[in-house]
């Protein structure tokens, strides 16, 4: 006994379609198929497109100009929305898969709605008008970032537009003087200082105020279910920059070399592109450029062999780290870095933070 199946293909194929065989078959042009059922070329090209909805007088000029009958091309036609209505439902929900919908209501980023509404508040969000518009926004995400999804590392591009948005979203509302790398570099040398105060409710607004008037807005934005980034860095217009992190490790030596690095990158790539860190972007020169000034910031390259000798004694590196003005936890994270000292060792000398 035989089964029979649904076809029910991931495409729509509109009347238009149909015209448009019949039209190359009778060797009819545009023009004067157009001029025959009394609309502009104009017309008629929405029609060939499935811009224009069938009605039942337009069907009765198509029965009479092409053939077939009045019942066929509403029937054509009604067949085809219904397709272009399922597969933009089964777009939507793929792509609000991707997107961390409930972190983003538990953030405040966008408030509470129904189901049925999610999508048209996540697009609001994102300030586009459709799933095309954001696939467009987002493109340069999805070719610059190796995104991969398992058990041990997990990482969605909706995730991480959603976080990159609200960084763009709470940058505005921070009062910046125009890009001056000059500048940014000058303040650096303060904001070292800041490593070593241990609440960030004290020097997060600090470190904002040395940045702004350098053109670098400076936003903490909590990653998302979806989102393993680190860091971020980009130009929102040709007047500044943002600066962007996560607070993902919650500690302070991954927070302050996610800081330089980032820093490193505006002052040494400057607007040559969008960098992001921590969820699987390639090892590329730029990258080891940003790595590097980070640790010549933290760690004059004149003090680091002395750094390496101070092994896993506890009195030494809060010496040293004393000395250097930074935080005992970053030498702790630059010892480990280099296998000086085991991964497990030394780790109350770092400061952790909570999100509350």
């Amino acid at each position: 006994m035989s089964e029979l199946h649904t076809f029910r293909p991931n495409w729509a194929s509109a009347p238009g379609d149909t015209i448009a065989d019949v039209l190359e078959e009778k060797q009819l042009s545009l023009a004067v198929f157009s001029k025959h059922i009394g609309c502009s070329v104009d017309e008629a090209k929405d029609l060939l497109a499935g811009r224009i909805a069938m009605t039942l007088g337009l069907a009765r000029k198509l029965a009479s100009e092409l053939g077939s009958t009045v019942e066929f091309w509403m029937s054509r036609d009604f067949h085809y929305r219904e397709s272009v209505a399922r597969l933009n439902d089964a777009e939507t929900k793929e792509w609000l898969a991707q997107i961390p919908v409930g972190d983003m209501v538990r953030f405040g980023w966008i408030r509470p709605v129904e189901a049925s509404r999610e999508a048209a508040a996540c697009l609001r969000f994102f300030a586009v008008t459709d799933i095309q518009e954001w696939h467009a926004k987002y493109a340069s995400l999805q070719q610059n970032v190796a995104f991969r999804s398992s058990p041990s590392f997990e990482s969605r591009e909706g995730a991480v537009a959603a976080w990159l948005r609200q960084g763009e979203i709470e940058a505005r509302s921070i009062p910046c003087k125009p890009w001056n790398a000059d500048t940014f570099a000058t303040q650096l040398a303060e904001v070292r200082g800041l490593t070593r105060q241990k609440n960030p409710s004290d020097f997060v607004q600090s470190l904002r105020d040395l940045c702004a008037p350098a053109g670098v807005a400076v936003v903490i934005v909590r990653a998302p279910s979806g989102c393993r980034a680190s860091g971020a860095t980009r130009f929102i217009s040709d007047r500044q920059a943002l600066l962007q992190l996560s607070f993902r490790y919650l500690s302070d030596d991954q927070f302050w070399f996610s800081f330089f690095h980032e820093a490193g990158h505006l002052l040494l790539h400057g607007r040559s592109g969008f960098f992001l860190e921590g969820i699987g972007t390639p090892a590329t020169p730029q990258e080891d450029e940003a790595s590097a000034f980070a640790e010549r910031i933290l760690v004059p390259p004149e003090l680091r062999e002395r750094m390496l000798a101070l092994g896993s004694n506890s009195r030494e590196v809060i010496r040293f780290a004393r000395r250097l003005g930074i935080s005992p936890g970053i030498v702790v994270g630059q010892l480990q870095h280099y296998g000086r000292v085991k991964r497990s060792h030394l780790n109350g000398l770092k400061r952790r933070f909570t999100w509350v």
